[in-house]
């Protein structure tokens, strides 16, 4: 029941039908006696500053959660960062203080290293091929480094972005063997796809699925399509694969958490 009484919450994404988030935390809400809703926002790239500066100006908004394509632009927006979204430069969560004043953080990588062992994946010592070098890719290499990675290779199509993660992540974590290369998972434990390739049926595959083997465990962040052609090719190659909806299950506590201000 929404009522004059009910806290306001959002997830800004460009598309927006694929997102899981809303089912998750009202369920989330519901299950804590929590008087909030998460509603979706569809927010194209251009009008997301005057977006933004509306929902600063809706004082029974408890804060916003923020997907593809708009993580690093929305920590330009912010009044203040938390300590993952300054070492990324992306935030996924937004909290609205009472001031109006905005302050984001990134959950991304915390939740997918937590998925990952929650379906018994540690990633501590293994070599892991990190596919992008968006927001949710930054986040998910630094808490990869945290996590001990063995070694993490970055690949995405311009190299230069890649190599921006890896010389922020190594600020915080210097003894991490990071690289950046081509698309190739030969010689991988783990291949994580944090691109947005998978969202759409014509979406072209982030690798060439003929090169994957057996004993590799192949890892998404999309959440819609649950199970993504990529998910689908790596099963056929009889790879273990992990679906993107841990991340998201893992992170939706401390994502609630942080925007309503205080543990539920």
């Amino acid at each position: 029941m929404i009522t004059g009484t009910t806290r306001l919450y959002a997830i800004v994404a460009d598309p927006i039908t694929q997102v899981r988030t809303p089912e998750v935390l009202n369920n989330f809400f519901a299950a804590n006696g929590h008087d909030g809703v998460l509603v979706p926002m569809h927010v194209a790239a251009n009008d997301l500053a005057d977006v933004v500066n509306g929902l600063r100006h809706m004082k029974n908004l408890g804060g916003f959660i923020v997907t593809v394509p708009h993580k690093t632009a929305l920590a330009a927006l912010c009044d203040e960062l938390g300590g993952a979204a300054r070492s990324v430069g992306a935030v996924n969560a937004v909290r609205r203080e009472a001031d109006g004043r905005l302050v984001g953080e990134m959950f991304d990588g915390t939740g997918f290293v937590s998925g990952l062992k929650s379906q018994g994946h540690d990633p501590a010592g293994k070599r892991v091929l990190l596919l992008g070098s968006g927001g949710a890719a930054g986040a998910i290499a630094y808490a990869l480094a945290q996590a001990g990675v063995g070694h993490l290779t970055i690949a995405n199509r311009t190299l230069s972005k890649a190599h921006a993660i890896i010389s922020k992540v190594q600020a915080h974590f210097p003894d991490a063997r990071l690289d950046a290369a081509a698309a190739d998972p030969a010689g991988f434990d783990m291949v994580v796809n944090a691109t947005s390739l998978g969202m759409r049926e014509d979406d072209a595959l982030p690798i060439d699925t003929q090169l994957l083997q057996p004993h590799q465990v192949v890892a998404e962040i999309i959440m819609k399509p649950e199970f993504t052609a990529l998910l689908q090719q790596a099963q056929q190659r009889g790879c273990t694969i992990h679906m993107g909806r841990h991340m998201l299950d893992q992170q939706a506590r401390l994502m609630a958490e942080f925007m309503h201000g205080s543990a539920f």
